[in-house]
């Protein structure tokens, strides 16, 4: 296969250092514009689209909000002139990066030929790649395992990143487990495989010039200093949805900018007027306010936010569902003025 010139790294106009790794039916657009209220740098990544979702599906999944940026699209098929048209119409609206998805190990996912059963097919993400360099001037990049089912030696691992990086990917992100893509569920995927950081640590001294970043069961910032020691960069997963306000110290520290950090009633107040906005274009409190269940983890009444939103939520129709819930909590701690 002929080798395809590499993306210029000067393409990208954000550092990868920290990243939100792409999580189904939790980092939709919502999501993504409540953690931009946290962290300004961090690289948000969308849920996983299908190429037939884009092309043929009747609703709009590439829908995001200009406040999102940095922002990747991760997209799933194995097609690569689909892949390719999918990746035009991400860069015509302003996507700063396509992700190709080799790490997901649903049956869905594999009835569809896409994700972690692909790691078996480097020819075929190859073509998707070299299909993909060529129409688009925004980063291709990939996703995938350290391996699946019984290709789990580290032979397989890198002999699928030379293959991929020859065809004109610079940038892979590593999910340090490998998947069995049969007797497993994606949550026993996400759990069960065992955690092989050395693996990608080795392979960021394969191939040093290619840019690595690690994923899975990063949960804290020290951790993630740890691993940057070793790779490019570091992609937390279902921490950060649980536990979003982690990400508040990330700009300053991984990004040497020292703005304000956003209190956490900051991040309600922004996102109370966000509800309202989407409220009146048809959207549900819920839809928004679901994912900021996790504002309060570890903190004294984070139970209190969690139930008030869980419990209101069907009746609320304005963002005032995120007021009522504070005001909740601060009453039940004795407090009468905003807590950080």
């Amino acid at each position: 296969m002929p080798q395809a010139q590499a993306h210029s790294k000067e393409l990208s106009p954000f550092d990868r250092k920290i990243s939100v790794a792409p999580m189904l039916d939790w980092t939709d657009r919502h999501f993504r514009y409540f953690m931009r209220r946290i962290s300004h740098h961090v690289l948000l990544y969308t849920e996983m689209v299908t190429t037939g979702a884009i092309l043929f599906g009747k609703g709009d999944y590439l829908a995001f909000n200009e406040e999102e940026h940095p922002l990747a699209l991760q997209l799933g098929g194995s097609d690569p002139k689909a892949m390719a048209e999918c990746a035009l119409r991400a860069e015509a609206r302003g996507y700063d990066e396509v992700n190709i998805n080799v790490g997901c190990p649903s049956d869905r996912v594999q009835n569809g030929r896409f994700g972690a059963c692909l790691m078996a097919e480097p020819g075929t993400v190859a073509e998707c790649v070299m299909e993909m360099v060529s129409a688009v001037k925004i980063p291709v990049t990939v996703k995938s395992r350290i391996g699946v089912d019984d290709m789990d030696e580290y032979q397989h691992l890198t002999d699928f990143v030379r293959q991929v990086a020859e065809a004109g990917c610079d940038t892979f992100i590593i999910h340090a487990r490998k998947a069995w893509l049969k007797g497993l569920s994606p949550k026993e995927n996400r759990e069960i495989p065992p955690l092989m950081y050395d693996r990608v640590y080795q392979l960021k001294q394969e191939f040093p010039h290619l840019h690595i970043s690690i994923n899975g069961g990063v949960k804290t910032l020290e951790q993630a200093e740890h691993h940057l020691k070793h790779q490019d960069g570091v992609m937390i997963g279902r921490e950060a949805y649980t536990n979003p306000y982690l990400l508040a110290e990330v700009d300053a520290r991984f990004y040497a900018d020292n703005h304000d950090i956003a209190s956490r009633f900051d991040v309600i107040r922004a996102m109370v007027a966000y509800i309202d906005r989407e409220v009146a274009q048809g959207a549900r409190p819920w839809h928004v306010a679901r994912h900021m269940l996790g504002l309060f983890q570890g903190q004294p009444g984070g139970r209190i936010w969690r139930r008030h939103l869980s419990e209101q939520a069907r009746h609320a129709v304005s963002g005032q569902l995120l007021l009522d819930a504070y005001e909740q909590m601060q009453q039940r701690l004795g407090k009468t003025q905003p807590q950080e």
